[in-house]
């Protein structure tokens, strides 16, 4: 791997040998529901799918259920189950008594596979798994969220597992050819729930758009593990949803990563994309990283984690790395300096770079040291991809005095850096606070 004076020129980070690639194989099975235009007899398309359907002689039915079987029976952990769940979606328009197999042949003919990933896999977040047991002493096993793009410019999230331990060693866990996209439970203003079978790999669970505001895909998931008042620990992610036209902020919530709650972000502070949450609240109030104005970083704080305001801009483009926009990559992580807070900034020829500001403690709106060139840069094999130029993260964490920095190469793969904690945070505190 080529590493250039631009690739790590604060001298701080290291990259590790381990990458991931989109995988075109991964697929979910969707319902799949023909445009409703009328025919020219005067029926939608789906009610001539089902006339065809039953015109069919058994012996047809039989012959096309058991070639659709043998072909993607073993690209689905159940796939009668899901062409039954897909019939029952059109049951209005079927007849009372229907054979079971021409049941089936219905569902078969409303399922497509979507290949989540196809087009790109990247902005990976990082976050301690929350079982711990079976390791060795000094290793964490660890979830990561990754955002998978697929046909038609649709993001989802997907998950992936490991193990940290010693000098920069990842040893990451090899997904199942299965997907589940859950149960989804829709709830009060626009929220919902999402639940998968908890006995399934976390490489099986994905977050698909479920949400109105989030049908042209669910972008940029910012895991935290966060630290409740009474001591015990919880995960939320914020994450972009949009719709074709517009995007909304929404703040994930789950325990277990087997039952996640979906909820729409209100108020000034959290408007626009890139928002993140402090890993526990400050003198009562939840915390978040904000871009409300598309190109600064601001602190907005809230008192139900719902609605946000008080914008206070902490950080503006000021380097030439960082000329036209900036904007975190992850949640703030604590350490015993300060709020360290990973950026990224994007400059010239639309090149992003990674970065990094200190904050105070007890007072985040106050910056008291800033790099003053990037931690990473996209190397030269890094460069080309679905969007080029680009290295970018959606959270880090830190084991064993490393921090561990999990980025997307030009939104086409993820690889991984690292960096000496106790360097990086007395090369924030050297350099200072940023030029006004």
């Amino acid at each position: 791997m080529t590493n250039t004076s631009a690739v790590a020129s604060a001298g701080l980070a290291r990259r590790g040998g381990q990458a991931l690639f989109p995988d075109p194989s991964r697929v979910l099975a969707r319902l799949f529901q023909p445009g409703q235009e009328l025919l020219g007899h005067g029926i939608s398309r789906a009610e001539a799918i089902i006339a065809r359907v039953l015109r069919l002689s058994d012996a047809d039915v039989s012959s096309a259920m058991a070639a659709a079987l043998d072909r993607f029976g073993n690209r689905h952990q159940d796939i009668r189950a899901i062409f039954a769940a897909h019939s029952a979606a059109v049951e209005h328009l079927l007849p009372t008594v229907l054979t079971a197999d021409r049941r089936q042949l219905v569902g078969a003919c409303f399922t497509q596979e979507y290949a989540v990933e196809a087009a790109a896999l990247f902005n990976p977040s990082m976050v301690a798994h929350p079982d711990q047991n079976g390791l060795a002493p000094g290793e964490l096993r660890f979830v990561m969220s990754v955002r998978a793009l697929g046909e038609g410019h649709i993001s989802s999230i997907e998950f992936r597992t490991g193990v940290l331990a010693r000098g920069d060693s990842i040893r990451l866990n090899t997904p199942t050819p299965f997907l589940e996209a859950g149960q989804v439970t829709p709830g009060p203003a626009g929220s919902y729930t999402v639940t998968f079978p908890a006995d399934r790999p976390m490489s099986e669970r994905i977050l698909f758009p479920a949400g109105a505001d989030e049908s042209h895909g669910i972008e940029d998931a910012r895991f935290t593990r966060f630290s409740q008042s009474d001591g015990t620990a919880t995960y939320y992610a914020t994450y972009t949803a949009f719709d074709g036209g517009r995007v909304a902020g929404r703040l994930l919530h789950t325990d277990d990563f087997v039952t996640f709650d979906s909820i729409r972000l209100d108020g000034a502070g959290a408007t626009d994309k890139g928002m993140a949450l402090f890993p526990r609240q400050v003198d009562g109030r939840y915390l978040m990283l904000s871009r409300w104005d598309r190109e600064n970083i601001s602190v907005v704080s809230s008192a139900d984690a719902r609605a946000w305001s008080d914008p206070v801009t902490i950080y503006r483009p000021t380097q030439p790395w960082e000329l036209i926009q900036l904007g975190n990559c992850g949640p703030p992580i604590e350490t015993p300096r300060g709020w360290l807070v990973l950026t990224h900034g994007v400059g010239p020829v639309r090149t992003y770079g990674i970065g990094a500001i200190l904050l105070d403690l007890d007072d985040p709106t106050r910056v008291i040291g800033a790099l003053r060139q990037p931690l990473l840069a996209p190397a030269e094999d890094e460069r080309d991809g679905y969007v080029p130029n680009v290295v970018y993260s959606c959270g880090a964490l830190v084991h064993r005095g490393t921090l561990v920095l999990p980025y997307g190469c030009s939104d086409s793969a993820i690889r991984f850096a690292f960096a000496d904690l106790s360097a990086l945070l007395q090369r924030l505190v050297n350099e200072g606070p940023p030029p006004t």
